[in-house]
């Protein structure tokens, strides 16, 4: 259950939320070889009791403590629903810059695991932002006072029905600037994206279906092939990060794959081969920041079922040279070939940021996995290894603060890090980076909100929808839960 109505909060750049190190820094550290315990000495100094929880609950995610991590968030978050990021050295980041231009951004996530919400510390460590998260809570109004801020990014990835009518009716009425429409969230659905994308000649988007453990047994049971036909990849729903991902070419092999899993929930996918000349599978993953581009790794593997930590790249030299030359020549290569398959994501995804698991088909198209809000871009692989990496990245974050500046109004205090602006005039793009024609960025002015007005104290209704807004904007199907990763 949510709140019926959300009191709108007061604006205080006076509040402090507890400081914690957040998932950014205790992944890293984690990457670097930190157990449990390690992690845990390191929150050992937390400033409060909450912060403390909170920094424990994803050191006990971060070794595969699931449910003892979310039982420490939830009391975490008991005491406080608000947290701000511990700045933490980064020898990447500009230290001359005046403090006081120092850009405030407000995340608003949602309870739940390490997959639940942009993981936008492995960002904003590397760049000029001091970053407040805000937790909306089942049951619990928004606090009556919160941090200041110049933007909002809207920060959950996966909502049900009740929760993403609370996110739209948040959204629709912001005081400040905010990024990623939740609106749009049912559309990253598997099945959903999937149709969406079915009928886009530059786009391979393997049809895709969600089935139940009982549908699909008795379609075994009758002799009838699956929608997807085969080979198929089967998959538990709300899955991620390939777990209980299998691959089945025929009736007994399907029927082999539901008996070693326990779920009730599934995605069927048609399989589609990829493997490139070279044997191998490349599979890329692609950050649209207001709509434009960056590769931020990809990964070779003998197995179709391609995971950056698995697929060797540490240990091969000729992978990790593919993987440069992709990155160097990824803008006049990957991104001009698939530049039409990308306006077509673009136009039915009007997120300001997310991000695509992608290949090519022996034909040329984009073969598109899965697009996603929530899909980690960083930059923690070992330099040494990676020497290519630091580069490419630094260009990724450097573009996602110039958009944040953008849409605070504080680009003038701030050099775009080498982002050709031009190549993003919002006279082009619009201030949603997308057709406001078509989208009317989710029925609100991006500027300021102008729609809603906010009143501190009052209580925030339900917006009232003209036909035509509810036309452009409501996506097709059920606002239900979405995909996972893969």
């Amino acid at each position: 259950m949510f709140p019926a109505a959300d009191w709108l909060p007061t604006l205080d750049d006076a509040v402090a939320p507890p400081a914690v190190l957040g998932a950014g820094a205790l992944t890293s550290f984690a990457f670097q070889g930190d157990d449990h315990d390690a992690l845990v000495a390191r929150i050992g100094d937390a400033e409060s009791p909450a912060a403390r929880l909170y920094d424990t609950a994803i050191a006990c995610q971060l070794a595969f403590r699931r449910v003892e991590g979310l039982a420490l968030q939830d009391e975490a978050l008991a005491l406080s629903p608000l947290y701000r990021v511990r700045r933490q050295a980064a020898p990447d980041r500009p230290s001359d810059r005046p403090s006081g231009r120092l850009l405030r951004l407000l995340a608003l996530m949602a309870p739940g695991d390490l997959m639940v919400n942009t993981p936008l510390e492995f960002i904003t460590g590397a760049i000029d932002v001091r970053l407040d998260l805000l937790y909306l809570l089942p049951d619990r109004a928004l606090p009556r006072v919160i941090p200041d801020h110049d933007v909002a990014f809207f920060a959950v990835s996966e909502a049900d029905a009740p929760a993403l009518a609370r996110l739209r009716r948040l959204f629709d009425a912001w005081p400040r600037p905010a990024l990623n429409d939740p609106r749009f969230l049912p559309l990253l659905a598997r099945d959903a994206l999937a149709r969406s994308l079915a009928n886009v000649p530059a786009i391979c988007s393997p049809p895709t279906v969600a089935v139940t453990r009982a549908a699909l047994a008795a379609q075994l049971d009758a002799g009838q092939p699956p929608a997807t036909g085969y080979p198929c990849l089967i998959r538990p729903s709300g899955s991620h990060a390939g777990a209980g991902l299998m691959r089945a070419g025929t009736p007994a092999e399907l029927a082999a794959c539901l008996r070693r899993s326990f779920a009730r929930d599934f995605y069927l996918t048609a399989y589609q081969e990829y493997a490139g000349p070279d044997g191998l599978y490349h599979k890329s993953r692609i950050a649209f920041i207001d709509r434009r581009p960056f590769l931020c790794h990809m990964a070779s593997s003998q197995d179709w079922m391609v995971h950056y930590l698995n697929a060797g790249m540490t240990e091969s030299a000729d992978r990790r040279a593919a993987e440069a030359y992709a990155m160097a020549n990824f803008d006049l290569g990957f991104a001009r070939r698939h530049e039409a398959a990308f306006a077509a994501l673009h136009d039915r995804l009007g997120f300001d940021y997310y991000a695509i698991d992608c290949a090519e088909t022996h034909d040329g198209r984009l073969l598109v996995f899965e697009a996603d809000t929530a899909a980690i871009v960083h930059l923690m692989d070992p330099p040494n290894l990676f020497p290519y990496k630091p580069p490419q990245m630094r260009k990724v974050f450097a573009a996602f603060e110039a958009m944040l500046r953008r849409r605070a109004g504080r680009d003038d205090d701030h050099d775009s890090g080498g982002h050709d602006t031009a190549a993003h005039d919002t006279a082009a793009h619009d201030t949603a980076g997308h057709d406001t024609a078509a989208h009317d960025t989710a029925g609100h002015d991006t500027a300021g909100h102008d729609t809603a007005p906010w009143a501190p104290g009052a209580a925030l209704t339900p917006p009232v929808s003209s036909p035509a807004r509810t036309a452009r904007h409501d996506p097709p199907g059920p606002a239900a839960g979405r995909r996972s990763a893969a």
